[in-house]
């Protein structure tokens, strides 16, 4: 075999993560209740639409959590990890320039100083080795070959839209056995109880025109220009989805047990044990959380440095500090979460039900995971949506402090917080941060809809009982 599987600790989490979800989706199908509430979901336009597009987020990140070491000629591993991600953006990886180049450049970004052949020396901004290097003459066919390329594009995301739509018609008919034409119909036009079919094939549309438009401009070009050693920041900007992925999800395993359960015991048993759990999280709220934060990291950066020959390469490194850091942010932003479950359990202790099962001599325990936990499981589910922005934010704001991710590791922050000093250059090199904040923003919106829709079919406070047709 030509490679051998690699498994960062971040991979083995995300994994069991990716298994863990896929038991509450089966969980899902076999409870009415549930199956009724995420129908609500996606049965609105807006629910769809941001399902589909972290979907595609999604499946980045795993892809990106694929690794391997590839087998040299001699026999011998590489030392570097790489991903299946990795392998299909290779192009971009393998076509760097020496330095900044802006987006869609023939050129250099920078005059460098050039002897030509005669011996004289000018200065001028030197072409590219990759982008546009198939170019006679830049200033007369850029024009036209960008728009070539464009429409090429455009025109095989278009077909692969169809082929989409065709294949989800072909599906949802094995259903409704009512022949393709009338699924098709369906597909476009559905009725008021359906999924938003409509929403789902427009949003996958739009990606694939995108995907399909800027695949075919990478053939050719660098799409999001160079950094400062030449590297394609498009490739950088993709393979920062997994690092923010990780933060959101994985920081929500490290929470969720400890909010939980000490939220549960200060609301059910009072006294004594709620004035000790409030005082603790009295006490972290009352320290600033990114000092809190950064102390917690500088210790473990200084405990990786002292153990640096434990790690045989440096993705171990930077994987390590990726997985403390998701564990530093989980131990110190339960206390939300905490308090929002203490103040329901207050609630819920007085209800009939669970005076009664005490009267009939039910143990605490058992009155809280068989009583109050099915009867806050709502809250803490809008709660780990509706946090998961705030953390992959979190990540750049930790970042551009400098006590963030590895600086070796890609990600949105570390490329944030590269591009201070590119704002400063002349002439100016925007097009880092233009691409972290774009790729960032599109993640945290489709999150922030989702957390919206997810709120409104699940808390029966705002619950509508149905939800709007596509």
């Amino acid at each position: 075999m030509s490679f051998q599987p690699a498994l960062l600790s971040t991979d083995i989490l995300i994994w069991l993560l990716v298994v863990a979800c896929a038991g509450f989706a089966w969980h899902i199908v076999r409870s009415p209740v549930l199956r009724s509430a995420w129908h609500k979901v996606l049965v609105r336009p807006m629910g769809m639409a941001s399902v589909v597009v972290l979907i595609v987020f999604v499946l980045a990140g795993l892809a990106d959590s694929l690794h391997y070491r590839e087998r040299l000629d001699n026999g011998q591993l590489d030392v570097e990890i790489k991903s299946v991600l990795d392998s299909a953006l290779a192009p971009l990886t393998k076509h760097t320039e020496r330095t900044y180049s802006a987006p869609l450049a023939t050129h250099a970004q920078a005059m460098e100083t050039i002897v030509k052949a005669d011996g004289s020396q000018v200065r001028e901004t030197p072409r590219l080795q990759f982008g546009g290097a198939h170019l006679t003459d830049p200033e007369r066919d850029w024009a036209g070959d960008i728009l070539a390329r464009l429409l090429r594009g455009l025109v095989l995301g278009g077909v692969a839209s169809l082929l989409l739509a065709g294949l989800l018609a072909v599906s949802v008919n094995i259903i409704w056995k009512r022949g393709f034409a009338y699924a098709f119909s369906r597909l476009w036009k559905p009725e008021k109880s359906d999924l938003a079919w409509r929403s789902l094939l427009l949003t996958s549309t739009l990606l694939l025109l995108i995907a399909g438009a800027i695949a075919s401009l990478a053939g050719g070009y660098h799409v999001l220009g160079t950094d400062k050693v030449g590297q394609d920041v498009l490739f950088q900007t993709l393979k920062s989805i997994r690092t923010g992925l990780v933060i959101g999800t994985l920081t929500t395993l490290v929470t969720l047990p400890v909010a939980i359960i000490l939220g549960l015991l200060a609301g059910y048993f009072r006294g004594w044990i709620d004035d000790v759990i409030q005082y603790i999280y009295t006490t972290l709220n009352s320290i600033p959380w990114v000092l809190l934060v950064a102390a917690a990291v500088l210790i473990v950066q200084v405990f990786i440095e002292q153990n640096e020959s434990s790690f045989s390469s440096v993705a171990e490194r930077a994987d390590v500090r990726l997985l403390a850091l998701c564990v530093i942010i989980g131990l110190t932003g339960w206390t939300g979460l905490a308090r929002l479950l203490r103040a329901e359990t207050l609630k819920l202790r007085e209800l009939d039900y669970v005076t009664a099962a005490r009267a009939f001599g039910v143990s605490g325990p058992r009155i809280l995971l068989r009583h109050i936990l099915p009867n806050v499981q709502h809250l803490i589910l809008i709660s780990v949506v509706m946090d998961f922005s705030g953390l992959v934010l979190a990540e750049a704001i930790l970042s551009y402090v400098g006590v963030g991710v590895d600086p070796v590791m890609n990600s949105w922050g570390n490329m944030i917080n590269a591009a201070r000093l590119e704002l400063a250059r002349e002439p100016l090199v925007w097009w880092p941060l233009v691409a972290a904040f774009s790729m960032m923003f599109a993640l945290v919106l489709a999150a922030n809809l989702f957390a919206d829709v997810v709120r409104d079919a699940f808390d029966p406070r705002t619950a509508t009982g149905s939800g709007a047709g596509s």
